[in-house]
């Protein structure tokens, strides 16, 4: 029998008296012991801690807000689940069936999340700076990650060195597809909906129709699958004889609170299938997955967390269905190693290195479910440790590609400096880094010094490629009969000239002052050489960044003054996601609902709403959206509590 002494039953006695005191109250069979706390209480406390953060808009403010939601969450998923989805709808924060679908896909997993995280530790602040805005960044965990020896680059080879004598070839960058199977011609192109095109209800087809879908999609919805079609057979007209197409994820529509395992399933299989007939045969098809390409979006549990084998079943499937493009050691890493996998392409010393960036995601609910420092979850570093430090010694080079940059702003900032590392140690070996999630296209710099950016600290770039949805010149008749692909800008003509002065003075690889020659690189320094041409001349960062949405008109594109210029600039040099400048706020991120029941006029409403609508599309739930709107309107105008039923 264990011994214990007087002063272990006193503290027991004590634990006991603060346990009873802040557990809510239960009931056990036919002997009440202590009676649940009940949600409409919960509620109220809910709605007083949000007034008092819509106030204060602080950290502690946030952290007090989580307090009732953790009440709630200990009572159970199901009650966290139905409280908030009638906090949605009695509140008219999203359509109902948004609240009930999106709610009740990720409710349970923030509800674990909740009950496991303290409410001052690091943790709930990353939980509260994600969802609210309400907390500054953490500063990143020290962590150094481990190299294999030797622990430093080999000597530095000249790319030209590399590739001379190899004849270039060709790739292709898909991104963002998101192929909605189940778009709809002829119906509401602008809903109330964060994503539209498609008939929602039954009777939806019957009422009169502001902006009815075209055929091949429009700026507020997902991609037909006929708009996919017709880019895959623009790649074989294009680029015949490309070598590979990469994917960098998000092949899932945006009807978050629809979507099942089964749909996801089926989206997938289907893109692969239009792949198999749109593509060449010489052309493989390399993949990557996307928040949105599993069920709950954004759900990657980690090896830690309960139900970690949760998603398991995409990667199966799409172990199986990559298999006949990147064989069967690659199939099996994907099963194994968490989505990702590494194969060197036929017939040259490249290796192309896919990673699951989810585990990196800010949106990735599963990340918060513990206050224990992990600071590689699922062994993603360490694989792209592994990969990088074999290609090295067999003298190969590298393209790593994923789905989210790793400066982006929902990127976390411990991972991604993590993976900075990585890129620090292996940079001569990495030939380019590919990435989707923004919807723009953009690119991102490392440097071996943040503090001092320059040609010469420039070491490793990553191309951002942007979605699929169409964006411009959806007005024109041919568009709605055909889509007419065309080549919009090439980088090394359009920038070339302005970059090869700096080019020229620091290497011979210029044949002169105003051109470069074809053996150019377009590495590192030749991007940050064109971030310094945007700072001194406007007139080429607007043309760069009309670039970015394709000429995309309001309230996709817009007008970027000198304070947007400098924080574009700071965020493409930015790929260590600490030095991105663009730090969100409460009141940068809370924004009204879409009035319920009508049509909105988007060339009239407000950008910031229509933005943050799309934005949290990528983000994948609409519940942090409902969450964040919670607070906004804990208030009506007068200071009274709103009821919502207004």
């Amino acid at each position: 029998m264990p011994h214990f002494s007087r002063n272990h039953y006193a503290r027991s006695f004590a634990l006991l008296i603060i346990t009873f005191f802040l557990l809510p109250r239960f009931t056990v069979g036919s002997q009440t012991s202590f009676e649940l706390e009940t949600p409409i209480a919960i509620e109220g406390d809910i709605l007083a801690a949000a007034r008092n953060a819509n106030s204060a808009k602080s950290c502690r403010s946030c952290q007090a807000l989580l307090l009732p939601l953790k009440r709630l969450a200990a009572i159970g998923d199901d009650s966290f689940v139905s409280t908030m989805t009638q906090i949605c709808k009695t509140r008219k924060l999203q359509d109902p069936d948004i609240c009930e679908g999106d709610v009740g896909a990720q409710g349970p997993i923030i509800a674990h999340a909740l009950r496991s995280m303290s409410v001052s530790g690091r943790t709930s602040r990353l939980f509260c700076n994600t969802i609210f805005g309400m907390c500054d960044p953490e500063p990143v965990e020290p962590f150094n990650v481990i190299f294999p020896s030797p622990s430093a680059p080999p000597e530095l080879v000249e790319v030209g060195e590399r590739s001379r004598g190899r004849a270039p070839f060709q790739v292709v960058h898909l991104s963002d597809v998101h192929i909605d199977r189940e778009y709809t011609v002829g119906s509401e192109a602008n809903c109330t909906k964060y994503i539209c095109c498609r008939n929602f209800s039954a009777g939806e087809d019957g009422r009169n129709i502001v902006d009815p879908a075209k055929p091949f999609g429009n700026m507020r919805c997902d991609s037909p699958i006929v708009l996919a079609n017709s880019m895959l057979q623009a790649v074989t007209e294009f680029v015949p004889d490309a070598r590979f197409t990469i994917s960098t994820g998000d092949v899932v529509d945006h009807t978050n609170w629809l979507l099942s395992q089964s749909t996801v399933e089926d989206e997938l299989h289907g893109f692969h299938k239009q792949l198999i007939d749109g593509l060449s045969k010489s052309n493989t098809f390399y993949g990557s997955i996307g928040n949105h390409d599993a069920y709950p979006t954004n759900a990657f549990p980690r090896t830690t967390s309960d139900k970690s084998e949760g998603v398991n079943w995409v990667f199966d499937m799409l172990s199986s269905d990559w298999e006949r493009w990147i064989g069967t050691d690659g199939a099996s890493s994907v099963q194994h190693r968490s989505g990702s996998y590494a194969v060197v392409h036929p017939g040259t010393k490249l290796k192309l290195i896919s990673i699951n960036t989810q585990y990196w995601y800010s949106f990735n609910f599963w990340l918060y479910d513990s206050d224990v420092f992990q600071p590689d979850p699922n062994g993603i570093l360490s694989f792209i440790v592994s990969e990088l430090d074999s290609a090295e010694k067999a003298g190969q080079r590298a393209y790593i590609f994923g789905h989210m940059p790793p400066g982006a702003g929902d990127a976390m900032r411990d991972q991604s400096n993590y993976y900075d590392q990585i890129v620090q140690r292996y940079h001569r070996t990495i030939a380019g880094q590919f990435y989707g999630h923004t919807h723009f296209d953009q690119f991102q710099i490392a440097y071996t010094n943040y503090s001092e950016q320059n040609a010469e600290n420039a070491i490793s770039f990553g191309l951002v490629a942007p979605s699929l949805t169409p964006t411009t010149n959806m007005t024109k008749t041919s568009y709605h009969t055909e889509p007419r692909w065309q080549l919009y800008y090439s980088a090394r003509d359009t920038y070339g000239p302005l970059v090869a002065p700096a080019l020229s003075s620091a290497s011979s690889s210029s044949s002169d002052q105003g051109s470069l020659s074809p053996t150019t690189p377009l590495d590192a320094v030749f991007w940050h050489s064109l971030t310094e041409v945007f700072a001194a001349d406007n007139d080429t960062f607007t043309q760069y960044f009309a670039r970015m949405s394709r000429d995309a008109p309001p309230p996709i594109g817009r007008k970027c003054g000198d304070k947007c210029r400098n924080i574009t600039i700071c965020d493409i040099r930015g790929m260590r996601a600490e030095n991105s400048c663009h730090q969100q706020s409460i009141s940068d991120i809370i924004v009204p609902p879409k009035p319920r029941n009508a049509i909105v006029d988007v060339s009239l409403s407000s950008r910031a709403e229509y933005e943050f609508d799309a934005h949290n599309a990528c983000e994948g739930s609409t519940l942090p959206l409902v969450m964040r709107r919670l607070v906004a309107w804990a208030f009506d105008g007068e200071g009274v509590v709103n009821d919502g039923s207004s």
